[in-house]
């Protein structure tokens, strides 16, 4: 009978049949559906960019698998707006039978979708944005923040500035979740006096005002969390004011990431920030994605691609250990909050709040190679763990 075959049938078509033959049951296994909201247009739409080519670059290292299990990466811009990633995450949710979330950039997107979803049986894991409520009283068994909780890097800052002894600091922040996270964070840790407090509009450009008044109360030291853009223009602004050699700036990574840097150039200069994470950290799960980064997208790493690289290969270490099956989500979040993989930021697990438990940093913005870039100063925090954990009732 083979032999009959053999002669009937051209050896390259038989050969494809076997392949064909061979390879079926892997090809007919459905892909695990991920969904991703994030943050695309405007002008802060390359965070939600580079988080998800972090998160891509996983899949293509795996040749579109996570984990050995292969994957369908679903992602869509929500405008940096709550009601259009509510409606997104349904859409994924209810058309897409999506059973994994991430992506969301900003708290105020955050709080209006993670919520309702993780209420729906759909595990949702953090590559950015963790407001204290979803690490305290918020906290749920199918959340997790794989970056950080949003106090952490103005924690270390705050630590930071006060061990170098400054006696005061003026203190600025977008009006919305985040922003008052950010500013608590600092002043948890820092303990000289606040000679001012001011929140902003969210995506404001212009700081006259501000920077009059901050002037006129004459602090020994700024801190400032406005991510993107709103850093971009304050940064600029400050320094064209003549105040960035009298008044040291300070501010958590998010407004010295290499993206911003490379639009606001010396006026960044020598200022220190804090961070989970930097480029030259030495171990080697990030020096294999700085370098693999840089080749598959011409371009240094920000923070927000190191997230969105360590979300992906946290999944992937979750569905290695249920072999793809997601019909028990039990099994699959116990896997998660095992944290099983390799972080480009290196120690890392998980506290009883699904919040990491992570080393902390202060890097300094440096001239190098003609443009500007962090380097890694000191670290302040071991095993850091975030202040909302014993508001959460999941333990």
């Amino acid at each position: 009978m083979a032999k009959t075959i053999n002669r009937s049938i051209p050896a390259g078509i038989f050969l494809c049949l076997f392949i064909l033959a061979v390879t079926a049951p892997i090809q007919a296994a459905e892909p695990v559906k991920i969904g991703m909201v994030t943050t695309l247009s405007t002008k802060a739409g390359y965070l939600g960019e580079d988080i998800r080519d972090g998160f891509k670059l996983a899949i293509s290292q795996e040749d579109g698998k996570l984990g050995g299990v292969p994957v369908e990466l679903l992602v869509e811009d929500d405008g940096r707006k709550p009601g259009k990633g509510k409606q997104i995450a349904e859409r994924f949710i209810k058309k897409d039978g999506v059973k994994i979330l991430t992506g969301i950039v900003f708290s105020n997107v955050a709080m209006a979708v993670v919520p309702k979803v993780v209420r729906q049986e759909v595990v949702y894991l953090s590559p950015n944005a963790a407001p204290s409520k979803l690490a305290g009283s918020g906290c749920n068994p199918n959340y997790f923040a794989v970056s950080y909780q949003n106090d952490n890097l103005d924690e270390v800052v705050g630590q930071y500035v006060a061990d170098e002894g400054y006696k005061s600091v003026y203190l600025l922040a977008p009006n919305y979740p985040a922003g008052k996270d950010h500013l608590a964070g600092f002043k948890r840790y820092y303990k000289g006096e606040i000679s001012g407090e001011v929140y902003t509009k969210l995506g404001q450009s212009d700081y006259a005002a501000e920077i009059a008044s901050l002037r006129a109360a004459k602090p020994a030291a700024v801190f400032f969390f406005l991510p993107g853009g709103m850093g971009i223009n304050f940064l600029k602004q400050y320094s064209q004011a003549g105040l960035s050699k009298e008044i040291p700036v300070f501010g958590p990574a998010f407004s010295f990431d290499e993206r911003i840097l490379k639009a606001v150039g010396p006026a960044a200069l020598g200022v220190k920030n804090g961070s989970q994470w930097t480029h030259d950290l030495g171990n080697p799960a990030n020096k294999q994605f700085v370098e693999a980064y840089k080749k598959a997208y011409n371009r240094m790493p920000t923070l927000y691609a190191a997230q969105g690289y360590d979300t992906a290969r946290l999944i992937g270490s979750a569905l290695r250990a249920v072999a793809g099956n997601l019909d028990d989500l039990s099994a699959f979040r116990t896997a998660v909050k095992k944290a099983d993989f390799d972080s480009v930021r290196g120690n890392f697990s998980f506290a009883d709040n699904q919040h990491p438990v992570q080393d902390l940093y202060i890097r300094e913005v440096i001239e190098k190679d003609g443009g500007f870039t962090n380097k890694t100063v000191k670290k302040v925090f071991t095993d850091h763990v975030d202040a909302y954990i014993s508001q959460c009732k999941m333990q």
